[in-house]
């Protein structure tokens, strides 16, 4: 059995992991469980990201190429065929310092609006109320923007955000745009990111790899925060002043 443990226990790297250690820690994703329901997840005692986007986003792609395995993520050559929420585990073989959650991919017509309707209920529902949910990763083709469908799910986490939830717009296929265009559409994604990070990112150039595996290493390892005696102890002495030669 997985057992879940805190980032000092895990085998992981030390906090504020060099872009190295973050990339070895992210080559343990292993694959944890898979759920068509929220109530089908596991409980989970460590910090969560989730992976969401459009169907055609290259979000399995994107995991793949962060994790380092080829086939962790299943990437369809038909969009929208994932209808589960799948979970990886990252850390030390037999335990676990956090967990990647993969949601099924939106937005793409060929899906039964039946399903669309499901699926989006169910992510609502898991962005809103999972505990354990620390971070989201929101991908987007920079070619088209972030659609109506995107500003949707921002205005669902937007309340999480402000309470502290990380927060990541990773515009994806970076290799298909000139370095202007990826200028103009950093800009345009920070002004509609809501105060979440912005980045470049493409699996082909491996652009942004080491950037965002930094980032989700620090998502899951955040510093502990100041201990109460130390914003109460003391300031020093001041040095005594020398005396006359």
């Amino acid at each position: 059995m997985t057992r879940f443990v805190t980032a000092p226990d895990a085998g992981a790297p030390a906090p504020g992991a060099d872009a190295r250690s973050a990339l070895g820690w992210m080559h343990t994703a292993r694959f944890l469980t898979t759920a068509a329901q929220l109530n089908q997840l596991p409980a989970v005692e460590v910090p969560e990201i989730a992976f969401v986007g459009r169907s055609n986003a290259g979000k399995s792609t994107c995991i793949n190429t962060l994790t380092q395995q080829k086939q962790l993520a299943f990437a369809s050559k038909k969009p929208g065929r994932t209808q589960h929420i799948n979970l990886f585990s990252l850390g030390r073989q037999g335990q676990t310092d956090a967990v990647l959650a993969d949601l099924p991919g939106y937005g793409y017509a060929a899906v039964s609006r039946s399903d669309k309707v499901r699926w989006q209920q169910v992510m609502v529902n898991y962005l809103v109320s999972r505990p354990s949910l620390t971070g989201i990763v929101l991908l987007c083709d920079p070619r088209l923007g972030l659609t109506e469908l995107d500003e949707a799910l921002l205005e669902v986490v937007r309340p999480r955000v402000e309470e502290g939830l990380k927060f990541l717009v990773l515009l994806t296929k970076a290799d298909k745009l000139t370095r202007a265009e990826q200028a103009k559409a950093l800009s345009i994604a920070r002004l509609q990111a809501g105060g979440g990070e912005v980045k470049m990112f493409s699996a082909l150039k491996k652009q942004g790899v080491e950037e965002v595996a930094q980032l989700l290493w620090q998502w899951a390892h955040p510093a502990p925060a100041p201990s109460a005696d130390a914003d109460t102890a003391p300031a020093p002495s001041p040095a005594p002043e020398a005396g006359p030669g």
